[in-house]
């Protein structure tokens, strides 16, 4: 009978710090592989292997498409691929980008709770917004254990606050340095594994798209219902997925986003717009003048005096725009902060 031997990570901003703590502290003859995701860029080479290889001593690597599951190893998802769970193997995809990432969390946790069930351990650590809530859903949706590091605790509390605010029976609130030995424990605690004929649902389908079936894609009765949001990545329509309290929505495509995230991307969205707005007004303000400087040599006054009217109506309104841009850029410290954090994350080059 085996374990909980099947421990998935997810983190974000911090999450270097944390899962080097976790690493240094985790029994070298743990019976459980440990796969995580940390949310890095998609360019340059990720050192963070390296970085736990030094920290603990358990072997670790990034994960190679079709390696075998194995207790006692730490896998690390590569740069600009999910990584995804099979029975007895697991699989990297460049499938869509889920709240923004890729990897992203909830197609590991989500994966992994659809192939092994309550033998399934999922760990929210720290990170803003909340990419991993809705997978560490789908791990206690199929038995598995939940264990989230105290918001309290925590570098950043967004990821464990969600977590905690959506989801009723987290099994395990621990500060960072408890987590270790809880997790040893669970891996040494029996797994009673019963047949499981789950129906067809959102945890499948989900993990299809991931793989980026395209018997999923195209598959017209699809969980949710329309939204009348748009995807921002690729403009398609997007579904509203309700489970509980949690909301999420994603395209046909497989782009996903939680709440926070779609809100995230629609800030985007608009500062590029207010952005374009304010290119076009300077634009159409300095055509308007030197046209007007050119019908004002040939004493065309009238004319070149509508069209210096018409330049300072194009800068007042450009300048209504840049006070907008200027306040919506005002960002708080914390925030700064954070975004000094993810830039620091381990993803420049290993050679």
């Amino acid at each position: 009978m085996p374990g909980h031997d099947i421990i998935v990570v997810g983190t974000s901003a911090g999450g270097v710090e944390a899962l080097t703590h976790l690493v240094k502290n985790l029994s070298p003859d743990i019976k459980a592989a440990i796969l995580i995701v940390l949310h890095v860029p998609s360019h340059g080479r990720s050192v963070l292997p390296r970085i736990l290889k030094r920290a603990g001593s358990l072997p670790v690597s990034h994960v190679e498409d079709g390696e075998a599951v194995l207790a006692g190893k730490i896998y690390v998802a590569p740069p600009d691929y999910h990584l995804l769970v099979k029975k007895g193997y697991l699989y990297l995809s460049r499938g869509a980008r889920e709240n923004s990432h890729r990897p992203a969390i909830d197609p590991l946790f989500r994966t992994a709770a659809r192939a092994y069930g309550k033998r399934v351990v999922g760990v929210i650590l720290t990170g803003v917004l909340d990419d991993g809530t809705a997978g560490l859903k789908a791990v206690k949706m199929r038995g598995g254990v939940a264990v989230v590091q105290d918001p309290n605790n925590a570098m950043y509390s967004g990821m464990p606050s969600s977590a905690i605010e959506n989801i009723d029976d987290i099994d395990y609130v621990l500060p960072l340095a408890e987590i270790p030995a809880v997790l040893v424990q669970l891996a040494n605690t029996l797994v009673e594994e019963e047949a499981e004929n789950f129906p067809q649902n959102e945890i499948e389908f989900e993990s299809d798209i991931a793989e980026v079936d395209m018997e999923a894609i195209n598959n017209d009765d699809r969980p949710g219902q329309p939204s009348g949001f748009v995807c921002p990545e690729c403009g398609g329509s997007l579904w509203e997925l309700k489970e509980g309290d949690l909301l999420r929505f994603r395209c046909r495509t497989g782009h996903a986003f939680s709440t926070e995230t779609l809100l995230a991307e629609q800030s985007e969205a608009l500062e590029d717009a207010l952005w374009v707005a304010m290119r076009a007004l300077n634009e159409k303000s300095s055509l308007a003048r030197r046209m007007a400087h050119r019908l004002s040599d040939r004493n065309h006054i009238l004319s070149a005096e509508r069209l210096q009217q018409e330049a300072q109506d194009c800068d007042d309104r450009a300048a209504v725009i840049r006070e907008v841009l200027l306040n919506n850029n005002r960002r708080p410290v914390a925030e700064l902060n954070e975004i000094s954090s993810q830039e620091e994350q381990p993803t420049i080059n290993d050679e």
